[in-house]
């Protein structure tokens, strides 16, 4: 993969840094590029006080941002992830240190992860650590295109029983209340970097999980990305019909009713394909950003929406004993869960799921 810088270039500690991950990256086999514009991953920095984004000219770009963070640092989920949302990044660093001391490395994900690179006097073995937490955006491939065929039979227009599912699903999901959703964007990003936002990725706002469930032998219904999951309700704008992925074009394929302006279907839908794939005894999938001790695990923090993901978790879903009934923990991330269907998905995890999805 190829990747750039953008952003400030004025402080010598993100000079340092910049040279330092640079050497990083270059040594596990990235080549870097003058031109953000054509790089795959772009790592964004900034100023704390004025979180400005790169904006990507296409969707299939990550974004890591960069920023000093001040003293003192003691919160970092609520300090530090609005400046995630602010930048418009997959991934936030925020280097917290004094003088010339190497600062610590504070990385916030999307899903409200935490981590911590200490600072330490062996710089090689340092930003070797910091890039091993960007690896899983610097190796993946993004599946985020959407093809959207005006196809879809008349007689599901308003919906079926199966949608009626995802309705309840998204009820029982929002009462959860894992992790906000949508996120109110109106609340932290200007209006120019909501067009953009809605530009690229059709989203209204930023929400957390998934629902999807069987139609037929090959076709799916699944939750649209950044919509309200309490109201999952208008086919075409909170529930698509996935028929199929198509690996020429990156892209998955949905049928819609005509007439309708579509959002997006969810990120993970690549994941949901290749599991109803493999899988004809699956009926439902549910995706929480969440935890329940004993589960096994992918070994890499993935970014949503990527081929990646979705094949790490149909590996360790192939070795279960029950595939149509289980549980995959997705690596400072969350929960893949299957059902025969989505009711009975939640019956089974009542009273186990833990919020604080473990970080390592």
């Amino acid at each position: 993969m190829e990747f750039s810088f953008a952003g400030r270039s004025d402080s010598e500690r993100f000079k340092w840094f910049a040279g330092g991950l640079r050497k990083a990256m270059e040594r596990a086999g990235h080549t870097f590029l003058d031109d953000p514009d054509q790089a795959s991953l772009v790592v964004n920095f900034f100023d704390q006080e004025h979180p400005r984004p790169f904006r990507r000219r296409g969707q299939a770009v990550f974004v890591t941002s960069v920023s000093e963070v001040t003293s003192p640092f003691d919160h970092p989920i609520p300090q530090g992830y609005p400046l995630l949302v602010r930048s418009l990044s997959n991934l936030f660093i925020g280097l917290h240190g004094h003088g010339e001391e190497t600062p610590d490395a504070h990385f916030i994900t999307p899903e409200q992860g935490y981590y911590v690179v200490a600072g330490n006097h062996d710089e090689t073995a340092y930003f070797d650590r910091v890039y091993g937490r960007i690896r899983p955006l610097a190796t993946s491939r993004l599946v985020i295109d959407n093809v959207f065929d005006p196809d879809l039979e008349p007689e599901l227009w308003e919906g079926d029983e199966v949608t009626e599912s995802i309705h309840r699903a998204g009820a029982r999901m929002d009462a959860l209340d894992l992790i906000p959703a949508p996120f109110p964007l109106h609340e932290i990003l200007p209006e120019r970097d909501r067009r953009h936002l809605k530009r690229l990725y059709g989203m209204g706002g930023l929400s957390y999980g998934n629902v999807s469930a069987r139609k037929d032998d090959r076709r799916f219904w699944m939750s649209a990305s950044g919509v309200d999951k309490s109201k999952l309700v208008e086919i075409g704008r909170d529930v698509l019909l996935v028929k199929d992925y198509d690996p020429e074009r990156n892209a998955m394929l949905l049928s819609v009713p005509p007439g309708v302006e579509p959002r997006r279907v969810s990120v993970d839908a690549i994941e949901h394909w290749m599991i109803y794939r493999e899988h004809p005894e699956v009926g439902a999938i549910l995706h929480i950003h969440a935890w329940m001790d004993g589960v096994p695990s992918t070994d890499f923090n993935f970014p949503c929406g990527t081929y990646e993901l979705g094949k790490a978790v149909a590996d360790i879903l192939r070795q279960a004993p029950d595939p149509a009934r289980a549980v995959v923990g997705l690596k400072n991330h969350g929960l893949t869960i299957t059902g025969h269907s989505l009711d009975e998905i939640f019956q089974r995890i009542e009273g186990r799921v833990d919020r604080v999805v473990p970080m390592s």
